[in-house]
């Protein structure tokens, strides 16, 4: 019970999970000017002029910092956000507003998590996630009155 230090298993990371790794910073004393786009993970401490667009792979997160600012509309598929954004945030899986968060323009979502004290200047839509594409409803062959069969 004390004395015993074992560690559980490491679970295997699932292919939806946002990654935790950063593959690329952005300093708090760096001002960009221009589009990005990227896969993976970024993090964002200083100024972006520019739209930041991700790979669609539900893996790609962007995070920014209290510090951090962009000046253009966001389009990553799971956002943390903890700085400025003065632009539209589309994030088709996940939106995270932390207490210092504020959004200057709408924000689509599928899922969102907003603390206390975070702002959002414009509109929140609600955009389900991408689910499976029904069967196509069709008329029953041997039906009389032509009623619609099922879908799946």
């Amino acid at each position: 019970m004390f004395g015993s230090k074992s560690t559980p298993a490491a679970k295997p990371k699932s292919s939806n999970t946002p990654t935790r790794n950063i593959d690329t910073l952005i300093g708090q004393n760096t001002r960009m000017t221009g589009d990005i786009e990227f896969a993976g993970g970024l993090h964002i401490d200083g100024i972006v002029n520019g739209n930041i667009v991700a790979n669609q792979s539900t893996q790609c997160v962007l995070r920014i910092s209290d510090k951090g600012l962009v000046e253009g509309n966001v389009n990553v598929p799971h956002v943390v956000l903890n700085g400025t954004v003065k632009g539209d945030v589309i994030a088709n899986e996940k939106v995270e507003l932390g207490t210092s968060a504020r959004v200057i323009g709408n924000v689509y979502y599928s899922l969102i998590e907003m603390a206390m004290g975070a702002e959002i200047n414009g509109q929140l839509i609600h955009q389900p996630a991408k689910q499976k594409k029904p069967t196509v409803v069709s008329k029953s062959q041997d039906s009389a009155d032509n009623k619609l069969s099922a879908v799946k």
